[in-house]
């Protein structure tokens, strides 16, 4: 049982259908107490189901939640100690913020005097204290946010779920919530399961990152990891900006694409395979062309703010290159690409 008493969450052969449709296939997950843990995927991937399977609002077909090693499937959502954060944040618009944010407690009848001194902790770990008379439609969209934050933690639930929470709001205040909520997370020190399908919030906030597509579990892991070993293509393409293209292994540690050898540290790969090569667009090094492994033309330039983004047309491919150093349209330059900026990948059967 040593496994239980860290994972808060297990979620074992979780399957869900819609009809004839396999929206969740075969997952197997384990989320650990006090944990930031990110679902991240694209549209319809099943990251929205799988949450709403851990609340309780849908039943798997097949599979088993585990919460402290204890199986709830058929345990309804208001006795799971878990509560929901939803992007429309459903807040009382008839009530004001007090009202909203003690409504857990109101109706357990909590005493008045523990009502009010837990709405005001509640207030303040949300950096709106003072905003108990206010009306709901005097608040702006973060506000509003944090209120629906504040009105879930009131209840002082094990694990925090969050759908999309951030999607309403505009760049700027998504990035300021986006720290808020980590910090919110690290005091309270709950497990927050989240759900996005924008990369930059997951590596941002997340303790791990848990990559979905087409039902299935593509990767699991620490922000880095999964941006520096992505384990396939898809995972390399989905989290950043990637070039990949179609190579072979004619040995471990040596690979050949875009018509030439290069040294890698990659291995385990049959003599001659088929393989795909990723390379990050900030890991190619622009050069003079005759010290350049790869030599190629300048198709387009764009400044990024911290770098300029070229698109360079070297053996038949269009390499997306994030440098510093700006060559013009149609200039011929060169390109370095280290052996370990090299990930090479078994070519996925679909």
């Amino acid at each position: 049982m040593h496994e239980h008493e860290q994972n808060i969450i297990n979620l074992v052969n979780l399957t869900k259908q819609f009809d004839d449709h396999t929206v969740l296939d075969k997952i197997n997950l384990y989320i650990r107490k006090n944990e930031f843990l990110t679902l991240l995927g694209p549209s319809g991937c099943g990251k929205t189901t799988m949450l709403r399977i851990i609340a309780g609002f849908e039943q798997a077909t097949e599979g088993t939640v585990l919460f402290e090693g204890k199986d709830i499937n058929h345990v309804p959502p208001y006795k799971r100690r878990i509560n929901t954060v939803f992007q429309k944040y459903a807040l009382f618009p008839h009530m004001n913020v007090f009202e909203n944010v003690a409504f857990g407690l109101t109706i357990k009848k909590v005493s008045k005097d523990e009502i009010r001194r837990r709405v005001k902790e509640m207030l303040a770990l949300v950096n709106l204290s003072g905003f108990e008379k206010r009306k709901i439609d005097s608040l702006s969209g973060g506000q509003q946010q944090r209120i629906a934050i504040a009105r879930a933690l009131i209840n002082e639930p094990e694990v925090l779920l969050l759908d999309e929470p951030l999607g309403a709001l505009d760049l700027k205040l998504r990035k300021d919530m986006q720290t808020e909520l980590k910090k919110i997370q690290k005091r309270v020190g709950i497990t927050f399961i989240y759900v996005t399908h924008d990369q930059e919030e997951a590596l941002t906030m997340s303790d791990t990152i848990v990559i979905m597509n087409g039902g299935r579990i593509q990767q699991i892991g620490h922000p880095e990891d999964i941006y520096n070993e992505p384990k396939n293509p898809f995972v390399a393409d989905f989290i950043g900006e990637s070039n990949i293209i179609d190579g072979k292994m004619i040995k471990d540690g040596l690979t050949f694409f875009a018509g030439r050898e290069f040294v890698c540290v990659d291995g385990g790969f049959q003599e001659n395979e088929a393989v795909d090569i990723v390379v990050r667009p900030e890991d190619i090094q622009v050069v003079d062309q005759g010290s350049g492994m790869l030599v190629g033309r300048v198709e387009s330039v764009t400044f990024k703010g911290v770098h300029y983004e070229m698109m360079i047309k070297a053996a038949e491919f269009a390499w997306m290159v994030h440098s510093t150093v700006m060559a013009p349209i149609g200039a011929t330059i060169g390109m370095n690409i280290g052996p370990n900026e090299i990930h090479v990948m078994k070519k996925v059967r679909v």
